[in-house]
């Protein structure tokens, strides 16, 4: 009986904690879901109940060659940073996982404090550095700034997957007559992949979604979410629905991407073992 009852217990804990996070997920998604609902109304305004079925503002956004010009900003940005803050967060959690030496807790500190700054003081720091030296108002300042922010989110990635290596596997490697740039390649490199991808989708779908930084420093070459801000400081659009949609599903996709190759090498290893 009193195993019965416990196993009861268990149950309804398990029932109780599911239902808490069906629910946390549908206060965090319900706006996202909205927006995807109106993106297809036909009516100007949000409004119950809806109207017609229509892709209006989809055809809407696709002839605006402002969001055009933005959507191309963007995927520039999102790129070129992604590669860079993934090459960058490589090197610096390597630095981490091979080498001691003298403050490397305030090393590990500062690479990792940019996300811990607020978004309005970092735009604002930005733009006044890059003024300084006559980078502000282009690609390249934004660039610039979302490299800083996204780079520590690529090392944070790296840095675990590093920590899951067996630390003789690179010794093993210089014992058997490679050098260290051969055991980066076909030890280091190979292992740390999922993970190098990862960051890679990880730090685009950041840039992608970043608008804050990109507003104070992009000037005339805005991304599409600066765009977005644009629209609403302007008058209410049924566009910001369809646009929004587009870049939460872009983002999304980049992040599971990332998860699905993060979790599949993480089972693989652990099979292994």
């Amino acid at each position: 009986m009193n195993g019965a009852a416990a196993m009861n217990r268990n149950r309804a804990v398990d029932w109780a904690l599911m239902a808490y996070i069906v629910l946390a997920y549908a206060f965090v998604f319900a706006p996202i879901a909205a927006s995807f609902v109106f993106s297809f109304n036909s009516d100007r305004f949000p409004s119950i109940p809806l109207g017609r079925f229509s892709l209006e503002w989809y055809r809407a956004v696709a002839a605006d060659p402002l969001v055009w010009q933005g959507a191309r900003n963007t995927l520039i940005v999102g790129v070129v940073v992604g590669v860079v803050s993934t090459a960058l967060g490589f090197g610096a959690a390597y630095t981490d996982y091979r080498y001691r030496f003298a403050g490397k807790q305030v090393y590990l500190a500062l690479a990792l404090l940019p996300p811990t700054i607020p978004v309005i003081i970092l735009g604002l720091a930005m733009l006044a550095f890059l003024s300084r030296i006559n980078l502000s108002g282009n690609a390249l300042s934004v660039i610039i700034a979302h490299v800083v922010l996204c780079a520590p989110f690529a090392m944070a990635i790296i840095r675990l997957r590093l920590s899951q290596m067996d630390p003789s596997l690179e010794p093993a490697a210089w014992n058997l007559g490679a050098s260290e740039w051969m055991a980066m390649r076909h030890v280091i490199i190979p292992f740390c992949a999922p993970a190098i991808l990862g960051a890679l989708f990880i730090t685009m779908a950041v840039s992608f979604d970043e608008f804050a930084v990109a507003w104070f420093v992009s000037g005339l070459n805005e991304t599409l979410p600066v765009k977005v801000l644009g629209f609403l400081q302007g008058q209410v659009s049924p566009r910001i629905n369809a646009i929004g949609t587009f870049v939460f599903i872009l983002s999304m996709a980049l992040v599971i991407l990332a998860q699905l190759l993060l979790s599949g090498r993480g089972t693989r290893t652990a099979a292994r073992e």
